[in-house]
């Protein structure tokens, strides 16, 4: 297969990766030495720098235009479960996906997988939102609310 990496995946790609459904989010990449452990195995620590890097995509993407640019919200990871499902390897090409599943009024419910023909890792995460300064909970703009509803099929949980 030619991936595409480090570019967002048309759904099409993404099915060619093992999902049975595409997600909104999805980017491709191979297995960098850097992330290889003592086992020969990739780190478990590389997985989270590559859930990271697709919620910053997927923020850019498609939650920016949301939000005033000159007063933007803390974006920040609640909590996460991670669950490693089999290792991967050197070289060894994989896709990174993200969906929101749910939100309330300043936080959302995550959830990311990676693929490599078939799920070798999920994460849900519960994201929320602060005020610039940090001192309390920012509501999501009705815009993106309704985003989530039409591009993810979250639920609406408020």
């Amino acid at each position: 297969m030619d991936a595409r990496f480090l570019t967002p995946l048309n759904p099409a790609e993404q099915l060619s990766y093992g999902l049975s459904l595409p997600a909104p989010m999805a980017m491709a990449d191979r297995v960098r030495f850097s992330e290889i452990d003592l086992l020969h195995h990739v780190n478990n620590k590389a997985y989270l720098d590559w859930f990271e890097a697709l919620r910053v995509q997927y923020f850019n993407d498609f939650f920016l235009e949301h939000f005033d640019l000159d007063a933007l919200p803390r974006h920040v990871v609640r909590n996460a479960d991670i669950h490693y499902i089999k290792e991967m390897v050197l070289g060894e090409s994989y896709m990174t996906t993200a969906r929101v599943l749910s939100f309330r009024r300043t936080s959302y419910t995550l959830e990311q997988q990676i693929w490599s023909g078939d799920l070798r890792a999920s994460m849900v995460g519960v994201m929320v939102f602060r005020t610039p300064d940090g001192s309390a909970g920012y509501p999501i703009p009705d815009s993106l609310r309704q985003q989530f509803i039409d591009l993810d099929g979250a639920t609406d949980e408020s």
